[in-house]
């Protein structure tokens, strides 16, 4: 039922959804509801003079996360999952498609009443549908969501650290001294 010892495990800091502690309780989605401050839709492009040191590190760090054997491992399962959930899915629809085309006396053959092989078949399509749906959001739920949230955790917290020291590079060491006094 499980894929490891790993899972349900993890992280004792985790806080609710809305929560401000929560690293991304007022991320948008790119381009999902931020406004301009004239109340148009802002641009999805990101400034050039300011943020481009920041961008730069955000980068670095999140080619390093892709790098790393975690996000690795959320992808692998990711693809064991999907690729053959696919061919199998798509396997089943051709199969109908074709007997439908090339065997139609198969297909109109009675099972009860006016229920025939074709409209059990059609039936059957939307039920694999529904039940690869849940089969995904089950294997998402118990094998990937807690580690691809352990990752989201250290992208948050690196960055966190890399805005920290880039702060501190601005202050000079006697204002610190100061705030520090405080």
């Amino acid at each position: 039922m499980h894929d490891g010892p790993d899972v349900g495990t993890g992280r004792t800091d985790w806080v609710p959804a809305g929560d401000p502690r929560d690293p991304w309780h007022d991320a948008f989605a790119s381009g999902w509801g931020e406004l301009d401050g004239t109340g148009a839709p802002a641009s999805v492009a990101a400034p050039r003079a300011a943020g481009q040191q920041r961008s730069a590190s955000a980068a670095d760090i999140y080619l390093e996360v892709q790098r790393s054997e975690a996000f690795q491992e959320v992808r692998r399962r990711y693809r064991r999952f999907v690729f053959p959930a696919v061919a199998v899915f798509f396997a089943w629809y051709v199969a109908y498609v074709v007997t439908a085309t090339a065997a139609p006396g198969l297909m109109a053959r009675p099972v009860a009443g006016a229920v025939n092989v074709g409209l059990l078949a059609g039936l059957g399509q939307f039920l694999t549908t529904f039940l690869l749906t849940w089969a995904y959001a089950r294997h998402a739920r118990l094998r990937r969501d807690r580690p691809a949230l352990d990752l989201r955790w250290t992208v948050f917290e690196q960055k966190r650290k890399r805005v920290e020291q880039q702060e501190r590079r601005r202050v000079p060491s006697g204002s610190r001294e100061q705030e520090a006094e405080r």
